[in-house]
């Protein structure tokens, strides 16, 4: 179970993780890296013809449930001894007990944490798609399954952005499922979860699916969940989320509770088309590589899109281009729009990036944009997404003018943009203070935000933007705002 907080709701939602797998529909000859193994896995096809029965789903549900098994694994976890570092380093022990006390040794403590998940057979061979948080750091996994054999697994492999991982059965001849295609998923078809909570047994509970293409919930880096309100709960992390016809369509995942823990009808699988794809990376390449465009992007609501001239509030806004990105060298600017990619719309930021990271390094892609209300077609050549960097801001406080109704700006110095991660040339009025009560509260501006632009304008102080603001009248104006380094766009 996995726990995440909604800052922009005061919500403190409990995630139950779960499990399931999904893989491709067709047999094909996979090395896994680093054991020099030929493994073959072989998966079958969903066949649409079949359907479940009037009478309820007990015959699809029977065929179903000795590909679901439950995982159980442990690992060492070592802490320090806490006289060692606590009361030895108290002046009160010391005066009492002299300085000798503080030579006590350091005895490790070790501890064995232990985990219940959920999994799906995806293959005859014994490949077992989880998720990865089940098996995270685990040295001993064992799997039970429907006909209580007990199974020691290994990790193929694993892809904590999107939270799945692929284990190994010792042995052969297991019963796999049949893997379905989530993108032919829609909202209001019947979804059946079955996985073990709280580690009861094979539980089966109903339901439909509630929404399709779920993102930026903070879950995962890559998200594109399938909602349901068929019951989750913990333990079902991993668990097989299947149709009315009993094929895999998504991997149980997460839930959203009120601070309980438990399920309150909105539950999150991740799509087995995308599941799949992920395995197909890990068998084949033994990790997950992914496409990288170069670029940052942002959602456009409908004031940035009416700011924009845009008459739609879709598309993916390029807020940052990467110097020497493949985007830039292909000539995508800071404040593009890209409405497709290949020929398909892309409705927002979040499936740009999610298409993006699916597609392989080196391949080209083409983009539509628009830019300045024209149109206009662009080739990039992807690289590969490299490692992640955590940002570091540092904010200062200050003297401030009042340049937006409840918005406080100030002339950023050098020593400002120093503090604020930027270079000492950097030019903008930085962001001291935000009126909670001010209606900009909800734009999006954060104390620290350095604005560098109004309406596409330069403004390299305070007065420039009290200029370039009054310029803009009673209309929402488009700010270029650098935080921590990346440039974005807020409508304000």
């Amino acid at each position: 179970m996995k726990g995440i907080q909604s800052s922009r709701k005061l919500l403190a939602f409990a995630l139950a993780l779960a499990l399931c797998g999904g893989v491709a529909g067709f047999a094909v000859a996979h090395t896994s890296q680093g054991a020099g193994a030929h493994v073959h896995a072989t998966l079958k096809i969903a066949d649409p013809s079949e359907g479940a029965s009037k009478t309820g789903f007990a015959p699809i549900v029977n065929q179903v449930l000795p590909n679901v098994v439950n995982i159980s694994s442990s690992k060492v976890v070592r802490t320090p001894n806490q006289i060692g570092e606590g009361m030895q380093m108290d002046p009160l022990f010391r005066q009492f007990f002299g300085h000798g006390f503080g030579n006590l040794p350091d005895v490790p403590k070790e501890r064995r944490e232990r985990s219940l998940g959920s999994g799906v057979i995806v293959s005859p061979e014994g490949y077992v798609l989880t998720n990865n948080h089940v098996v995270e750091g685990a040295t001993d996994i064992k799997v039970t399954l429907s006909d209580k054999r007990e199974i020691k697994a290994e990790i193929v492999g694993s892809d904590p952005k999107t939270d799945v991982a692929v284990l190994k059965l010792q042995g052969s001849n297991f019963p796999a499922i049949t893997l379905g295609d989530s993108s032919k998923v829609q909202v209001g078809d019947y979804a059946l979860a079955i996985g073990d909570p709280f580690g009861v047994g094979e539980t089966v509970t109903m339901g439909i699916v509630s929404a399709k293409g779920r993102g930026n919930l903070g879950i995962e880096d890559y998200e594109d969940f399938i909602q349901t309100d068929a019951p989750i709960n913990p333990g079902n992390s991993g668990g097989a989320l299947i149709n009315d016809r009993g094929e895999l369509v998504g991997i149980n995942t997460a839930i959203l509770s009120h601070g309980s823990g438990g399920n309150e009808g909105i539950g999150f699988a991740i799509p087995v088309n995308l599941a799949r794809q992920v395995m197909n990376q890990i068998l084949d390449h033994g990790k997950v590589t992914r496409g990288y465009l170069g670029v940052v992007v942002q959602p456009i609501s409908p004031a940035m899109a009416k700011a924009l001239g845009q008459s739609e509030a879709k598309g993916a806004l390029v807020g940052d281009v990467s110097p020497k990105g493949p985007a830039q060298a292909a000539g995508v600017e800071r404040g593009d729009i890209i409405l497709d990619l290949n020929g398909k719309s892309m409705n927002d930021a979040n499936e740009l990036r999610n298409t993006v990271s699916m597609m392989p390094p080196g391949e080209t892609v083409k983009l539509k944009i628009s830019r300045n209300g024209g149109l206009r077609d662009l080739s990039v050549k992807l690289g590969e997404l490299p490692a992640s960097k955590e940002e570091a801001r540092n904010e200062k406080e200050g003297a401030s003018k009042e340049a937006l109704e409840g918005v406080s700006v100030e002339n950023l110095d050098a020593d400002t943009a120093k503090e604020l991660g930027l270079p000492a040339s950097a030019k903008g009025v930085v962001v001291t203070g935000i009126d909670p009560s001010s209606p900009k509260a909800d734009s999006g501006l954060r104390k620290g935000d350095v604005i560098q632009e109004v309406n596409h304008q330069p403004v390299r102080n305070v007065a420039e933007f009290e200029q370039a603001m009054r310029k803009a009248g009673k209309e929402d104006a488009l700010l270029l705002v650098n935080r921590a380094g990346t440039t974005l766009f807020i409508a304000a």
